[in-house]
């Protein structure tokens, strides 16, 4: 059978749970057509390019299947008759990858740097008030001899 990817977008109001329940609706319609979902994945609530239904941030679903063509139309005429389904878009793709989406590990990465040490914080124009006026202590802010400069007595 040919194989498919599956991007549904739920609205923001719903529940990750209510997101599971149209994916298992999704899953038991290829059923019964003789299909299968071999692939789910949650990414999460997003925000949105621009606004949909005057929704601004959709849950997002992947389903990887495996289904015959009669079952993918039944499929996709149900999702777009639900009231929660933004959006859906089916692909026809070789094969299906196995272990985490782009999406998904993507999203790791970015847990792991927001973790990391990021360094001192530089002081800004406006400072948290305690400094009492004095200039910044940072070594290239610090004042430095005439010689240093190479200013002269008159010149400044």
């Amino acid at each position: 059978m040919p194989l498919y990817e599956c991007v549904l977008m739920a609205r923001n109001d719903v529940t990750q749970q209510q997101v599971e329940a149209i994916a298992d609706q999704v899953e038991a319609t290829l059923k019964t057509g003789g299909g299968q979902v071999r692939k789910r994945e949650y990414w999460g609530l997003r925000g949105l390019a621009y606004r949909i239904k005057k929704n601004r941030k959709a849950h997002y679903m992947l389903l990887g299947l495996d289904a015959p063509g009669t079952a993918l139309v039944e499929m996709e005429r149900q999702l777009g008759l639900h009231e929660d389904v933004l959006r859906s878009m089916t692909i026809r793709v070789e094969a299906l990858e196995e272990g985490p989406s782009a999406i998904l590990s993507r999203r790791g990465e970015e847990r792991e740097r927001d973790r990391g040490f990021r360094g001192p914080k530089p002081a800004g124009r406006f400072g948290s008030g305690r400094g009492g006026g004095r200039g910044d202590d940072r070594e290239e802010f610090r004042a430095r001899s005439r010689e240093e400069l190479d200013i002269g007595p008159g010149e400044e």
